[in-house]
């Protein structure tokens, strides 16, 4: 893969989170340093992936000038353009938006400040951060590319926090999921992506999707990147997890995503097994599961519950301004307010129930592990890939049920196409997910290689 679309792989000199705060710790390393190294990324890449709406390079440097303090001292970062940041436009690249500055920060803004997080800017999403997970190159900013191959397509609605990280534009990334929105882009791109349990981070100061599904969570590197991240953003202590024993984690696997779904790609479905013996050979459980309902009955409610509420949320919008909206985003409301109050209902008791029903999993079983996506990175803007990466996808029962789960790389297809998998845990048990997450990574080879 060397034409002009495609880009080699390499090994990378780009620091996680990790090595950056050890080294500026140590005295090798300034925040201004790191900082210049991202921003030198950004300038020469970001031109060709649109990773970053809107950049705020000197506010940065006011910044990791200062010398700032915290468990996340001069660490670059990046946020969705849908959460507020005193000062800088948030327009969620939508035209119903433009000119819109934030006056505030929101509350997960100010608390990566506070640990002395050093912000580059917003990064590039989805309008509004949402839509049909069709692309038609009709909003405000282009689509951000994926850095493997930009080609195709970098999963949404976050689509920028991906490409950063893996790029190294920034070391790690703030984006928000409704049924895989920080998820997806992850796994196109072969970073970590993390959900806390639901609360844990706060949505204040964003646009938001839906009232009762959307999650911030961070996008990193490493699994140890996404533990101090949370750590150091909501007072947990996942990174004590890091460089544990994976011996004796029961793991449940879902191998089958059920009735009304494809099966998973086949390079998908060897990565897994693959990875799977490298769990066993670290000493952990494995046995096979299944959900008390099929993958496709959770996607069918999310559907539901997410198109309503977003519908609910931008009635106004829809009626008075359609015209300015992107085709993505209207199709979407207008599916949503042609949802009917009972179907929202049925939809909704079913997400309870379907909650109720993973009890006895979580009983026998640690973490629960199988597929994200369904299908490979697609080509950017060529349908239906680009929705059957989006939708066809084993993400939603963790979103339906407010479960913790992280996606990681699992390795790489013959075309050089990151490939990943989906943990799963109940809340408060996200210590096992992290431990076997970061086991996994430590005994395989992925985390070496990134896109030139």
């Amino acid at each position: 893969m060397t034409d002009a679309l495609h880009t080699p792989c390499i090994q990378s000199s780009v620091p996680t989170v990790a090595s950056a705060l050890a080294a500026m710790a140590a005295g090798q390393l300034h925040p201004a340093a790191v900082l210049e190294a991202c921003l030198a990324r950004v300038a020469a890449l970001d031109g060709a992936l649109h990773a970053v709406h809107h950049l705020d390079a000197e506010g940065a440097r006011a910044r990791a000038a200062a010398h700032p303090a915290g468990a996340l001292a001069g660490i670059p970062w990046g946020i969705k353009d849908n959460f507020d940041v005193a000062g800088l436009p948030c327009t969620a690249n939508s035209r119903l938006r433009a000119g819109r500055v934030a006056t505030a920060d929101a509350p997960l803004v100010a608390a990566a400040r506070a640990a002395g997080a050093v912000l580059i800017g917003k990064l590039a999403t989805w309008e509004y951060g949402t839509g049909t997970g069709a692309e038609h190159f009709d909003l405000p900013f282009p689509p951000a590319r994926n850095p493997w191959d930009r080609a195709r397509f970098t999963g949404g609605s976050s689509t920028g926090a991906g490409v950063a990280v893996a790029t190294g534009m920034a070391l790690f990334a703030i984006g928000s999921d409704t049924t895989g929105s920080v998820r997806l882009p992850a796994a196109a791109t072969g970073c970590v992506g993390l959900l806390l349990a639901p609360g844990r981070l706060p949505m204040e100061g964003a646009l938001p999707n839906t009232f009762s599904m959307d999650r911030p969570g961070p996008i990193t590197w490493t699994v140890e990147d996404a533990a101090i991240v949370a750590d150091a953003l909501c007072g947990t202590r996942l990174r004590d997890a890091c460089g544990q024993d994976a011996r004796g984690l029961r793991v449940g696997v879902l191998r089958d995503p059920g009735p009304g779904l494809p099966a998973a790609d086949a390079e998908l479905a060897t990565a897994l097994e693959e990875g799977l013996g490298v769990l066993s050979g670290l000493g952990a459980r494995i046995t096979e599961v299944r959900l008390p309902w099929p993958t496709s009955n959770c996607l069918d409610a999310a559907r539901l519950i997410g198109a309503a509420e977003s519908a609910s949320i931008h009635e106004a919008e829809l009626r008075d301004r359609a015209a300015v909206m992107g085709t993505a985003l209207r199709d979407k409301l207008l599916a949503g307010i042609g949802v009917r109050a009972v179907d929202y209902l049925a939809a909704q008791r079913f997400r309870r129930a379907f909650t109720e029903a993973l009890e006895p999993l979580w009983a026998e079983h640690d973490v629960l592990l199988g597929f994200g996506p369904l299908h490979l990175p697609p080509r950017l803007g060529v349908e239906p890939e680009s929705t059957a990466f989006t939708m066809e996808t084993m993400l939603t029962p963790a979103s339906l049920a407010g479960l913790p789960a992280l996606v990681q790389c699992n390795g790489f297809s013959a075309g050089g196409l990151p490939l990943a998998w989906q943990a799963m845990v109940p809340p408060g048990r996200e210590a096992a997910m992290i431990g076997l997450a970061d086991a996994y990574e430590r005994a395989t080879p992925w985390r070496a290689r990134r896109p030139a």
